[in-house]
């Protein structure tokens, strides 16, 4: 059961430490303002993809590709929502850091980190997928220990994210933050630009 555990925590990270829109959204919430609200994103992040996991391991993967037009509707919707983000990252001034300082509340940072999580087909596809895939090709005995160890992956990346973007915050200033926002803003906006083009070639 011990190694099960591993294995599934090694092929978790494996699936979640490449540079995704999840992880850019946890890092900069940590970079902008730190800590409590990177940590109500970690929680964000976390529930979506344990959420995930265990419907992939219930077997729902096969509605992902049994249910006409669910993967190009979950591809439009990633990639608007994804645009939004990464203009109004583009958009941000040295003064917006104050104004957000007061503003914040968790259910916002929660419902953002939500929809990055569930409206990214990507990785929708590798927890439902391959993780949930993973977990249902164990022996009975071993699939709870695998699921966990795939969760503790998730949870233990983004609170790594999130400290590391909290320790960055003493060295940038308010003009430094805005263009590791810029930066961050073009990454998403390049992955609604992917999504987009995965979209275009469902119907080719």
């Amino acid at each position: 059961m011990t190694a099960a555990y591993f294995t599934g925590l090694a092929l978790g990270l494996a699936l979640i430490v490449p540079i995704g829109a999840q992880n850019v959204f946890v890092f900069g919430q940590g970079v902008t303002l730190g800590m409590p609200r990177a940590l109500w994103a970690v929680v964000g992040a976390g529930l979506c993809d344990t959420l995930l996991i265990v419907l992939g391991a219930a077997g729902t993967s096969v509605l992902l590709d049994s249910v006409p037009g669910l993967r190009p509707a979950m591809l439009v919707a990633g990639a608007l929502f994804l645009t939004y983000l990464g203009v109004k990252s583009l958009r941000t001034k040295p003064a917006d850091f104050d104004d957000l300082t007061g503003t914040w509340s968790r259910g916002q940072v929660l419902r953002q980190t939500a929809a990055v999580s569930l409206l990214n087909p990507h990785a929708i596809l590798d927890t439902v997928g391959v993780l949930g895939a993973a977990i249902t090709a164990q022996a009975a005995a071993t699939r709870l220990p695998f699921a966990i160890g795939a969760v503790t992956a998730s949870w233990t990346w983004f609170l790594i994210l999130a400290a590391a973007a909290h320790g960055m915050r003493r060295f940038l200033t308010k003009e430094r933050r805005v263009w590791f926002d810029r930066v961050s803003g073009v990454i998403l906006l390049v992955f609604a630009a992917w999504l987009a083009v995965e979209f275009v070639q469902t119907f080719v």
